[in-house]
């Protein structure tokens, strides 16, 4: 309780905003600043967002907000210590791998300390009570605020009335009247304010995040369960291509497509093998973990079952290894039973 009572003494008119560029934190920062809030956003990205964006990204999405109301962004990546609140999240995880609530304290952790540096005294976030069914319920809130040491200086504007008034409310700060009663996951009264506000152009209406996602989850596992130490490059990794388990220690990642195959030879570390189809059109292949003449050779033999007839048992593939090539040949495809079972 102290901790509130030293920013009870503090509490400014200037708040950290929490703005991913969808609607929800759009509304909010707007129903903010009319009440002359002075405000300062901060964007979170990483390697498992998502949004239906057109065109875009939510973090450019930010930062046209950002930009349209004339305020301070900064765009912070959650780092590699991020990993260890998805392997281990005090309050578990949602229907896939997502440890919504232990992400939501980890970056009001970020928020408070971002408050501190830039002299605000409160954080507003866009979320709803009862739009997400792990995160927002009150519930929730209590333990976000609670383990992230900012209890009573969390606002959420489009969900206020539902909720005990914040210190920014009790000191006059903020006029809890002018605050909204949004409540559950219809998107039919944020569309009314945004008219009645004039806040147009909002194509990310609710953004995602990919570890709720089930099939993706599971890749997101098996990296985790067979790699104690993962880089940046190993969470882009998993955005792209087909995932296959040769064993234990040697993951295969297939090229869908030009632009998979690209990011394969771009992603590339000095401990994998990259594999290119030589003298024939068919996918790259990256071979992560255990890299030996077997994983090579049923790589190979992956590849040519994805390139059907424009490959033959005489096409030459070409493995590079820290900048080493060599040219191999494989005698068989790999049969579909065996591949299935390789599949995460």
């Amino acid at each position: 309780m102290a901790g509130i009572y030293f920013w009870r003494d503090k509490v400014n008119k200037k708040a950290v905003a929490l703005l991913s560029g969808g609607l929800d934190s759009t509304l909010a920062v707007k129903v903010m600043l009319e009440q002359g809030i002075d405000i300062e956003a901060l964007n979170f990205t990483s390697a498992f967002c998502t949004c239906n964006c057109r065109d875009s990204t939510c973090r450019s999405e930010a930062q046209r907000v950002a930009n349209e109301f004339g305020i301070k962004i900064k765009i912070l990546q959650k780092g590699l210590d991020y990993i260890d609140v998805i392997r281990n999240p005090k309050y578990g995880y949602g229907k896939g791998i997502n440890p919504c609530v232990d992400c939501r304290i980890y970056m009001h952790k970020l928020a408070k300390k971002y408050m501190h540096e830039t002299g605000a005294s409160f954080i507003i976030t866009g979320e709803v009570l009862g739009q997400r069914p792990m995160s927002q319920r009150i519930d929730a809130f209590k333990s976000i605020e609670r383990d992230s040491g900012l209890e009573g200086l969390i606002l959420r504007p489009l969900s206020a009335k539902h909720l005990e008034p914040t210190i920014p409310e009790k000191t006059g700060i903020v006029d809890r009247e002018k605050l909204l009663d949004i409540i559950g996951r219809s998107r039919k009264h944020q569309i009314e304010l945004a008219e009645e506000l004039d806040v147009a152009d909002y194509p990310c209406p609710s953004g995602g995040c990919l570890l709720t996602d089930k099939i993706f989850s599971k890749k997101v596992k098996d990296l985790l369960e067979h790699n104690n130490d993962v880089s940046t490059k190993d969470l882009h990794l998993l955005k792209a291509g087909r995932h296959l388990r040769i064993d234990e220690n040697t993951k295969v990642i297939i090229g869908r497509n030009e632009k998979d195959n690209i990011k394969l030879k771009n992603l590339m570390q000095p401990y994998n093998l990259l594999i290119e189809p030589l003298n024939f059109a068919g996918p790259t292949a990256l071979v992560c973990g255990n890299i030996n003449t077997a994983a090579r050779d049923v790589t190979g033999r992956i590849i040519l079952k994805y390139a059907k007839e424009k490959a033959n048992l005489h096409s030459q593939l070409k493995a590079v290894k820290n900048g080493e090539e060599s040219v191999f040949t494989v005698d068989s495809l790999i049969d579909d039973e065996t591949m299935e079972r390789m599949r995460i």
